[in-house]
């Protein structure tokens, strides 16, 4: 594992727990966090001992986003600050693609590169005190981690816009409505995120591989296209030994059924 400054990272079991610790920043995102970030889940994607992942935060804060003090006082060139971009989109690609199911265990504000972190993550659980926004049109700057394209296709376009031009705040039933996190748990985001990630690291490795980077690979492909890498890799993963052996295990009624409680 890569030496670390802005996070901790400790084991439970298969599942990797990963804590934002700068917390007197409110888990701002620097430049030097971004690269932390983006060796950490370079780490991740080649270990074979890690086959989930929770991402939570110490404080009251998960992330507010791009550290704004770091970015006034660089007073960086519009080629400088482009290049950041592109560091910030391969951070969060490395997680994405990392290969292991990434839950994101939410709480308090998650804005502006903080809902571009964890639109990055495959799983996000808030607690009653999350809140998700964009208040770039408000701070007289433009979304540069990937939001164009991962939080407009959680939400939509017409739900980006409002939420940039007017710091619309979405939370509670409202934010899960619109797609910005899966889960709603009246407890701790935290142990709601671990069960999620024990329940998807007990599924083969490549069946999650496949999951959580095929979809959203297939979704930037034209239908036909589409329909073939989907075609390709149901081949590969629905014939590997684990999916035989769990096809028996469901053909000779010993596997768990799948019943609404």
């Amino acid at each position: 594992m890569p030496p670390l400054a802005f996070m901790q990272a400790e084991s439970d079991g298969d599942v990797l727990i990963v804590t934002l610790d700068r917390a007197e920043k409110r888990n701002a995102l620097s430049a030097a966090f971004i690269e932390e970030l983006a060796a950490l889940f370079d780490w991740v994607r080649r270990s074979d001992g890690v086959h989930a992942v929770v991402v939570k935060a110490n404080g009251n804060v998960f992330c507010a986003g791009l550290d704004l003090i770091e970015h006034h006082l660089e007073d960086r060139s519009a080629s400088a600050f482009m290049h950041i971009c592109r560091r910030w989109h391969a951070a969060f690609d490395a997680i994405q693609h990392c290969g292991k199911p990434v839950v994101g265990a939410l709480n308090g504000a998650v804005v502006g590169g903080g809902l571009e972190l964890a639109s990055a993550f495959h799983i996000r659980v808030a607690d009653p005190t999350t809140y998700f926004a964009l208040p770039e049109g408000q701070r007289g700057i433009f979304t540069g981690g990937g939001a164009t394209v991962r939080v407009a296709r959680l939400v939509g376009e017409a739900r980006m816009i409002d939420m940039m031009l007017t710091g619309r705040i979405y939370a509670g039933d409202e934010a899960v409505a619109v797609g910005l996190c899966q889960y709603l748990t009246p407890g701790s985001s935290v142990e709601r995120a671990l069960e999620i990630a024990r329940k998807a690291a007990q599924n083969p490795p490549l069946s999650n591989f496949a999951i959580t980077s095929g979809i959203a690979h297939i979704g930037n492909m034209p239908a036909n296209d589409a329909f073939y890498a989907e075609a390709f890799i149901a081949g590969i993963t629905n014939t590997q030994p684990a999916s035989k052996d769990r096809l028996a295990a469901f053909m000779n009624k010993t596997a768990a059924k799948v019943l609404h409680d």
